[in-house]
């Protein structure tokens, strides 16, 4: 293999680096398995990244991602040819050790499932090397970190804490499922180190312990985790006490075992098999029948126990470390109910979390670690980062805005391919369009929102997003079924300007511009009676955000780190005294979020939004001749996707 292992970094790259004091290019990739990504760094600071499924228009695209490292070098204005590197988020052949480790060890029962994986493996990801240099045309140093060693440089690095804890948690990397230790960046203590103090690893696995209840639930694992937490509050933990005597046997520190009796992931091409039946009262459930009873209860019962293992992971590492500040990633830190109750109840001072927390935010760990750890170039940030003080409003990721931005020349463009009438059309200033824009909202119209950069991770932030007013009771519902497709008991987030954040929600001492955090509604400002989403208490002002259990998923809106958004909000907010806006993804249910103008005109068009605005430019569809004709009903969507 002719990459180039982090760990022993050439030691010729390095001095050269030091000594002619060069600016470098480092490029981060993740690929092959889920959420390929693409990440450039310049001097240590982030230029660009941007997930592939938004070129390709492929949810959770695994593919060699091109499109999203075109994007990359033209944002910084670069070839290939300038790169001085070349990081890969995990090492190939560790993956493939466990794998084959695993086979052996559940022979015969994993031969379909070795039979399934070992053609790619031996066709593709045994030769990633060659296949990098291959589809770049690059034959400079490839680096590879371990996977979690990836998790962790992604959070900690573009932290805005000096030194903390960290803890990376997901499904599973090359035998790591779990990881914990310290990091400190470069400064006068000494180069930048991560340290990664305990691992535990496969197959005992919290992100697959709870996939594999999103599995028997009826939803597609590595996606329909979301669905299964915004479905816990629903149902009852009748079953977690089956889980702990069955499932798990953890332990006062967070460390597990898994009982693998219940469990086929790890020989199978399944998640679980005839035991896990017998312990949750029968079959898998039907992807896209009725949920039941049964379904709300088990997501309830996995969300209890996932919270009280994430929680008792953090307080070992507390106790462990004695550090104030922590720092997370990996898929089970896009947990947001167990983030915020690490926020209100763990040992930490302060908690920053990645918000491109998965296998996609590796991209951008794996060029960190290159950049602090192997070529030990991070002193340069150090004096900076010294003089801020530990605010997790503060880091170095530019509000996750990371992603491609576009022209009025190039909306225009676009509007005109679509054949989009110049009457429907208005081109003003921005602050006539955000006036124009909130008084729509204030008046029950929903928002197809384009401004700025693209958001990288999961979540819109403002950059892509589907907006609304929250004070309306049907607006969950009208919003999941005849715009995103969904089913209607999928709660949304609202985003609320910071400085009112604390009226509105119990959020505490944090901040949360990332909406990875989830709190729960403040009763002077509306919840009452069920605190039911659209709901039945008698002064519930926002509704379309209070999920079933009065709580929601919280991003907050500071003039810093977007004054466009910001302004909207507060335009909003002058008009009818609500700071508050449903805040959700600017896609329909099976696609990824928009990334192109021509992307939102269809979404727009295909979908019974509004109003369409980007950047500048605001559209109504009301002013369309025939634009509704095409577009299913509400009835016919949810007969469709089985949805009520």
């Amino acid at each position: 293999m002719r990459g180039v292992d982090l760990r022993c970094p050439p030691r010729r790259v390095d001095a050269d680096a030091r000594n002619l004091n060069l600016t470098l290019n480092i490029l981060g990739i993740s690929c092959w398995y889920h959420d390929s990504a693409a990440c450039l760094l310049r001097d240590g600071h982030i230029v660009a990244a941007a997930q592939e499924e938004r070129f390709t228009r492929k949810k959770h695209d695994a593919a060699f991602p091109a499109h999203a490292i075109r994007y990359c070098l033209e944002e910084a204005g670069i070839e290939t040819a300038d790169l001085d590197g070349v990081a890969f988020y995990d090492k190939p052949f560790l993956k493939f050790e466990r794998l084959l480790e695993t086979y052996v060890s559940y022979a015969p029962r994993g031969f379909p499932s070795f039979l399934k994986a070992m053609p790619l493996w031996l066709k593709q990801k045994l030769w990633i090397p060659d296949l990098i240099r291959r589809e770049l045309g690059y034959e400079g140093p490839i680096y590879y970190p371990e996977h979690h060693e990836s998790h962790a440089a992604s959070a900690f690095f573009p932290s805005p804490f000096s030194e903390a804890a960290f803890l990376t948690i997901d499904g599973v990397g090359e035998w790591a499922t779990t990881s914990w230790g310290t990091a400190r960046r470069a400064g006068s203590g000494g180069p930048a180190a991560l340290d990664i103090l305990a691992e535990q690893h496969f197959p005992h696995s919290l992100g697959l312990l709870y996939s594999a209840f999103t599995y028997f639930c009826g939803f597609k694992v590595n996606s329909g985790e979301y669905k299964l937490m915004g479905l816990a509050p629903y149902g009852e933990p009748r079953y977690v006490d089956r889980i702990r005597e069955h499932l798990v046997d953890a332990k006062p520190d967070g460390s597990f075992r898994l009982k693998m009796d219940a469990f086929t992931f790890a020989h199978g091409l399944t998640m679980t098999g005839r035991r896990f039946e017998e312990l949750f009262d029968g079959r898998r459930r039907a992807p896209e029948s009725p949920l039941t009873q049964r379904e709300k209860d088990l997501a309830r019962s996995v969300q209890e126990v996932t919270e009280e293992i994430v929680l008792a992971m953090a307080h070992h590492v507390h106790e462990e470390t004695g550090m104030e500040n922590l720092c997370m990633a990996g898929g089970v830190a896009l947990n947001c109910v167990a983030n915020g109750r690490l926020v209100r109840e763990g040992p930490f001072k302060n908690v920053w979390i990645q918000p491109a927390a998965g296998d996609a935010g590796g991209a951008l760990g794996a060029a960190l670690a290159v950049w602090h750890l192997a070529l030990g170039r991070g002193a340069s940030d150090a004096a900076v980062r010294a003089a801020a003080p530990p605010k997790p409003s503060r880091d170095l990721m530019q509000a996750a805005r990371l992603g491609p931005s576009f022209t009025r020349s190039d909306i225009r463009r676009a509007l005109k391919e679509a054949g989009i009438p110049e009457e429907a059309v208005t081109v003003a200033s921005l602050e006539q369009v955000m006036a124009r824009t909130a008084a729509l909202l204030a008046s029950s119209k929903v928002v197809g929102w384009f401004q700025g950069r693209m958001e990288f991770g999961p979540r819109a932030l403002g950059g892509r997003s589907i907006l609304a007013d929250p004070r309306g009771a049907e607006v969950q519902r009208t919003v999941n079924l005849k715009i995103k497709f969904r089913e209607s008991f999928r709660p949304f987030a609202p985003s609320v300007l910071a400085e009112r954040a604390d009226d509105w929600f119990e959020l505490g001492r944090e901040v949360s511009p990332y909406m990875l955090l989830v709190a729960q509604v403040r009763e002077e400002s509306g919840v009452g009676g069920t605190g039911r989403a659209g709901g039945t208490g008698g002064n519930n002002r926002i509704p379309a955000v209070t999920h079933v259990d009065g709580s929601a998923r919280i991003q907050t809106v500071s003039r810093e780190a977007d004054p466009v958004f910001h302004a909207l909000l507060s335009d909003f907010e002058r008009l009818t005294g609500c700071p508050v806006l449903v805040n959700t993804s600017f896609n329909v249910r099976g696609e990824p979020i928009v990334c192109t103008p021509a992307d939102a005109i269809r979404c727009f068009l295909d979908t019974h939004m509004d109003v369409l605005v980007m950047e500048d430019v605001l559209v109504e569809k009301r002013l369309i001749p025939g634009a509704e004709k095409d577009i299913k009903t509400a009835e016919a969507i949810a007969a469709k996707y089985g949805l009520d």
